[in-house]
């Protein structure tokens, strides 16, 4: 039991005790009595007074004891849910404790109090705790990156999807394999139907690649839906539907052909070069190799460091010692939740919820013990610069910048204040965040294994949870 007693005014009152239920739950109860509020409260009725206006009395000239029998109720409840907010968060912070959530006012006992007669009150909230823990942030701690290779086939498939992409598109008679086919698809024997659908030939399944081989406009072929894709992933974005939905269709389907469509590779000349980087920046097949291996070699760097900053989080989670009020989160989720939080929703999310919380706190630890802090000038230079590189990205690359120059910084502050400010702290916030990682990596051990792009995914999905 912690007791604390509020001295401000040279004597002891506003008693404050906490009872923990155990290390990470506890009763906070506040007993208050007249010497907390009444003083506040004449005051306020005096305020009133002065300032009403009310039928029958001068401005200004309304008697205190009529002000008190019209709002004195109102004005006591007022001042002391000032006075339990205040003194509860001084407590908390006076006496470091940790608190998950927010404290929950423990209502059965509130709605007993006599506003009119009673002199005294005793409120009780519910918190949870965290007690303190700490993180091994050493070189002791290994994880592994996993830098993808660009080996030359994967610059050949660039190439070629390239030239398929800027290539000169018609429309045959005929359908040949590889070809893109339009149509219309009916279940044989279920309800299932698209009116519009489009299949690119080349990513069927190998065994279903000649599937539309010989056919033309207002054909119809029947196949097996499950089987004309290597995976449901694939059908499911020709479909347009959950990945869920498409892993449980089956039977036979019927595609009512309704075009077809033909794209002749693009040369490998200097006009792919300048549609694909931009006039003159390439000028041969060396150097356009060269290019296309540094831009999928930026690509990779990023899964890659995507992958290591979530092999980081799994690995700091798992070794952590974090002791959370499960049994008050999951109430304090219920009664924060605005009715959208059940229990069906909580035996679903409440483990991924958990997992987001401790690394929360994990990193908030080592922000904490490392001093690791962004200064304010240092945000907001940092944050503009990062706003405007997204800005120039999405109206439509560096080319902009120069045309924007003037209304550049308008931009970027309009951006950074919209939505009451939620821009400006959603980039603040990942500015800390990599801070923080790029703090973990330095003083942490990350081994490096090249892989192929193969090899990463395979490892990747291993990994997914």
């Amino acid at each position: 039991m912690l007791i604390y007693w509020d001295n401000t005014k040279n004597h002891s009152v506003l008693e404050i005790t906490l009872n923990k239920k155990d290390n990470t739950e506890g009763l906070v109860t506040i007993r208050i009595t007249p010497d907390d509020y009444q003083a506040k409260v004449d005051e306020k009725i005096r305020d009133y007074s002065r300032k009403a206006s009310i039928k029958g009395f001068r401005p200004g000239k309304v008697p205190q004891g009529v002000i008190k029998r019209m709002f004195g109720k109102s004005v006591l409840v007022e001042e002391i849910n000032t006075l339990l907010s205040s003194k509860l968060n001084e407590y908390l912070q006076t006496n470091k404790i940790r608190i998950i959530g927010e404290p929950l006012p423990v209502y059965e006992k509130s709605q007993n109090i006599d506003w009119d007669t009673q002199k005294d009150f005793e409120f009780d909230y519910q918190i949870g705790i965290v007690d303190d823990f700490t993180v091994a942030l050493n070189p002791n701690v290994k994880v592994t990156s996993f830098p993808i290779s660009v080996d030359e086939k994967v610059i050949d498939e660039t190439i070629a999807d390239l030239k398929k992409r800027f290539g000169k598109v018609n429309y045959p008679e005929t359908a040949e394999t590889g070809d893109n086919i339009f149509g219309e698809l009916q279940s044989v024997t279920g309800d299932f139907k698209k009116e519009a659908i489009y299949v690119d030939s080349s990513k069927l399944a190998k065994k279903q690649q000649k599937l539309f081989s010989g056919a033309k406009k207002e054909d119809e072929v029947t196949f097996a839906i499950e089987s004309l894709f290597e995976d449901s992933e694939e059908l499911a974005k020709v479909l347009d539907i959950p990945a869920e939905e498409a892993k449980n269709l089956h039977g036979e389907h019927r595609l009512k052909i309704t075009n077809i469509s033909r794209t002749e590779p693009a040369e490998l000349n200097q006009e792919l070069f300048d549609r694909v980087f931009g006039k003159d920046t390439v000028h041969d097949e060396a150097g356009f190799r060269e290019k296309i291996r540094e831009t999928i070699s930026g690509n990779y760097q990023r899964e890659t460091q995507h992958f290591l900053d979530h092999h980081i989080e799994d690995h700091f989670i798992k070794e952590t010692k974090i002791d959370l009020p499960n049994d008050f989160l999951k109430t304090w989720l219920k009664s924060t939740g605005k009715g959208e939080i059940t229990d069906e929703v909580l035996a679903r999310e409440f483990d991924d919820y958990v997992r987001s919380l401790k690394w929360d706190l994990i990193k908030n630890k080592i922000a904490e013990d490392n001093q690791l802090s962004v200064e304010t000038a240092e945000v907001q230079a940092q944050v503009q610069a990062h706003a405007k590189d997204m800005i120039i990205s999405q109206f439509g690359g560096p080319a902009i910048a120069e045309q924007l120059s003037d209304r550049l910084d308008a931009i970027t502050d309009n951006y950074l204040s919209h939505e009451n400010g939620q821009n400006f702290m959603r980039l603040y916030n990942q500015l800390r965040h990599d801070k923080i990682l790029k703090h973990i990596k330095a003083n942490i051990t990350v081994q490096e294994k090249k892989v192929s792009l193969d090899e990463f995914k395979k490892i990747v999905e291993e990994h997914r949870h």
